[in-house]
């Protein structure tokens, strides 16, 4: 069973047993633009206890906002009670929920009129008392009814309002978008999870860069992310940025970013030269040209403290800042030895590493040769080369009566280096190598 028919379905039953029922939301929006929706939502009339009391099993991820999760096969369905209008203290959650009987008061309460719309899946017949067709056609993300009441309500509305209109190539409306800059500054009353994930759908629905200047021109970058709107008007030495300043740099990296690319790619792209605004000097400053010296160490530690903040998890923090900390080490590769360039292509997720690369160099001077001659040497070089199995191990250093220590780590990477140059093709070559290496820390 699909989703759309387990959302028919659920629809036909609260339809039999005398409810109003309607596909609602995003997934109409989808429809109409002949798009395949991601998910489907229903709103009706039925309370949440009514509905279920109509579908056993369901759960009740939301029965507190009248929202109900029907789930069969794999598929799952939201189902939401018709609801009025009502206060929004915390700026994400209503003070009450008051249902409604009609769904005219609900989609009135909802976000952006393309959103607004009602349908009934048999006959096809639209519902639309908010003008979401007029807009859909128009190309236009508005704000239903009063634009400055919906951001109170949920203040992460402007962002999505900007990721809508970046996703589908709309402009946003004029009085939305005011009230966009008009509030911008609470955004900030959103939870750090919830601003990080609005962002990482931005950066991998396709229109990262798109959607990157709405949130400039709306106020919400300054507030959200400070050190990326500090890269506009940053200048980088002509000769190997010819394309311009730090901000263009990133924007034309991050449009050639494809709609379901990798979360920590995406990050890693707009962070890659974080730290290039607090490291700027002039050529006036250096006495040559442009220099932005210690940018990688200084933007590595700004983007753990951006992952830190917008709680990403330890394993996406880790991925994100790698990206930041090794994206200049490709312009050393061709005079790589071959242990520094076996270890450099087995870091976690290399494949980001490497793409974060071809994006740089496209987004600047263009030149590939770092970037071919790695993807040659990982096509030619047999993978038992590049992570063969350690020839001795610390026990072996023991058994040699070496006492555990700092030398320790220091011979087993003596080892390993020459193991990977080629020099060592056995247990017996490495053993002596290993002696001849304690000789020399004890000498």
């Amino acid at each position: 069973m699909s989703s759309r028919e387990l959302a028919q379905r659920v629809q036909g039953q609260l339809r039999e047993k005398g409810y109003q029922a309607f596909f609602a939301g995003g997934c109409v929006r989808d429809l109409l633009l002949g798009r395949l929706p991601a998910d489907y939502d229903v709103a009706t009339d039925a309370t949440p206890d009514e509905v279920l009391a109509l579908f056993p099993g369901s759960l009740a991820i939301g029965a507190q906002f009248g929202v109900i999760l029907v789930a069969e096969d794999g598929e799952k369905v939201e189902v939401a009670t018709f609801r009025s209008d009502v206060s929004y203290s915390d700026g994400r959650h209503p003070d009450k929920v008051v249902y409604a009987k009609t769904p005219q008061e609900d989609v009135r309460r909802r976000d952006f009129t393309i959103n607004g719309l009602l349908m009934d899946p048999v006959s096809g017949v639209v519902l639309d008392y908010v003008g979401g067709r007029e807009d859909l056609q128009a190309g236009v993300i508005r704000a239903i009814g009063d634009a400055p009441r919906r951001f109170q309500e949920d203040k992460l509305r402007m962002m999505r309002g900007v990721r809508f209109a970046a996703r589908f190539g709309y402009r946003i409306g004029e009085e939305t978008f005011a009230a966009m800059r008009a509030h911008a500054a609470e955004i900030l009353q959103v939870s750090a999870e919830r601003i990080r994930e609005e962002l990482t759908k931005l950066l991998t629905e396709g229109a990262a860069r798109r959607g990157l200047e709405l949130l400039d021109g709306a106020g919400l970058l300054d507030e959200a992310l400070p050190e990326v709107s500090r890269m506009k008007g940053v200048e980088q030495p002509p000769q190997y940025h010819p394309e311009g300043d730090v901000w263009i740099h990133t924007r034309l990296m991050l449009e050639e970013l494809p709609a379901g690319c990798s979360p920590t790619l995406a990050w890693g792209v707009l962070l890659h030269d974080v730290g290039k605004p607090p490291t700027f000097r002039s050529a006036a400053e250096t006495g040559d040209r442009i220099r932005f010296d210690g940018h990688v160490e200084i933007g590595t530690q700004m983007a753990k403290e951006i992952c830190a903040r917008l709680r990403f998890s330890n394993e996406d923090a880790e991925q994100i800042a790698a990206l930041v900390a090794n994206h200049l080490r490709f312009k050393d590769a061709l005079q790589m030895r071959a242990s520094t360039l076996k270890r450099f292509v087995r870091l976690p997720r290399f494949d980001e590493h490497l793409e974060l690369h071809r994006l740089d160099c496209l987004s600047s001077h263009r030149n590939l040769e770092a970037y071919d001659y790695v993807r040659r040497f990982l096509a030619e070089t047999p993978a038992d080369q590049v992570r063969p199995e350690r020839l001795i191990t610390g026990e072996d250093l023991k058994a040699m009566g070496l006492v555990p220590g700092p030398a320790f780590a220091r011979i087993l990477r003596a080892v390993e280096d020459a193991q990977l140059e080629g020099e060592l093709a056995n247990r017996a070559a490495a053993l002596a190598f290993a002696r001849l290496e304690a000789g020399k820390a004890g000498s």
